[in-house]
């Protein structure tokens, strides 16, 4: 009987201890399987996907040494603190921080580039767009390991919706910057604020007024088309503007289409749109305001627009800083005026 009771006895302490292995395993099992799991997801939150104007790029969050060539990208930068390596100077606004700082290498301008300075950078991320666009493919061979992304946006005379391009373009492009620097919110609000902006332009436009987009460059005055074109063009589709003038030739070229002020004039615009090319331009010193020119053109002086002041310039800095701050700010000045 005793050795019975002893045989029980040890029998459920064997079981026991069998349970116990099985429970530590187990146990084990599951924090290495938790471990792995953070580390994966460790990992993965090291880079983000961006879709950009030729497909879907990874690109690692928060980059070391980023160039940045993209107009439409650098007052978003610099608002969010981003460093920069390399940028092309002579095509930024004069008080841009990166323009000033003599740490940040200067490619140069479109025209005439010294892409060795990207090289030069050693980058992580490469922002390309606008006015380097054809650069695209240059430049991923130069920094074939860096991430390269292309931003740009088509508002050429070809696009079948220039104005919607833009806007998607520039809410697009502000989302993914967030994603790439981590500032997700203050991405998501510029483009809350800039949804709002065009909503409230929109509806202080009466549907009648003639609009006339204008570009003064070097003392001219030079039509800008509506619909292709910086600027003014998209806008025309953006808001639905009735333009006071349409000619069956346009282009995107930056100093506004071959027409003539006499043509300007005797469309008799109820409102005109300024872009001031030559304010922007940090190595014009001597260029004339374009509100000078036009308040002192003979041929515009009694048309609607000026004789009623209803005259919006836009920012100063447009021509070479077509940011998403930018054009909010132009659509506040929009619908200001527009209400009055």
């Amino acid at each position: 009987m005793r050795k019975s009771k002893f045989f029980k006895f040890t029998a459920i302490i064997a079981i026991f201890a069998l349970l116990f292995t099985a429970c530590s395993n187990s146990s084990n099992e599951t924090a290495e399987s938790e471990t792995n799991e953070q580390v994966n997801t460790s990992t993965e939150a090291l880079t983000v996907e961006i879709t950009d104007a030729h497909g879907t790029v990874t690109v690692p969050v928060n980059p070391k040494n980023v160039v940045a060539l993209d107009n439409r990208t650098f007052e978003t930068l610099a608002d969010w603190g981003v460093e920069l390596a390399a940028v092309p100077k002579g095509v930024m606004p004069a008080d841009s921080p990166y323009v000033s700082d003599e740490s940040v290498l200067d490619i140069g301008n479109h025209r005439e580039p010294n892409l060795e300075m990207i090289a030069a950078a050693d980058p992580e991320l490469v922002i390309v767009g606008q006015r380097f666009a054809s650069f695209y493919e240059d430049i991923k061979e130069l920094v074939p390991n860096a991430a390269v992304i292309d931003l740009n946006v088509d508002v050429s005379e070809e696009a079948d919706t220039p104005g919607q391009n833009l806007v998607n373009g520039l809410k697009d492009s502000t989302i993914a910057l967030g994603k790439i620097f981590d500032k997700k919110e203050e991405a998501e609000k510029l483009v809350a604020d800039f949804d709002k902006a065009i909503e409230d332009a929109k509806s202080t436009y009466n549907g009648t007024d003639t609009i006339m987009g204008i570009v003064v460059s070097g003392g001219d005055i030079g039509f800008s088309a509506p619909s292709s074109g910086r600027v003014w063009g998209p806008m025309y589709d953006i808001f639905e503007w009735t333009p006071a003038l349409e000619i069956d030739s346009t282009s995107s070229d930056h100093q506004g289409d071959d027409v003539s002020v006499e043509a300007i004039a005797q469309s008799n615009p109820d409102w005109i749109f300024v872009l001031d090319r030559d304010a922007s331009v940090s190595s014009t010193t001597d260029a004339v305001p374009a509100q000078d020119v036009i308040d002192n053109s003979p041929a515009l002086k009694n048309i609607t627009a000026v004789t009623e002041r209803k005259i919006v310039y836009a920012p100063e800095d447009t021509y070479t800083n077509e940011s998403i701050q930018t054009y909010l700010e132009l659509f506040k000045d929009l619908a200001s005026a527009l209400a009055k």
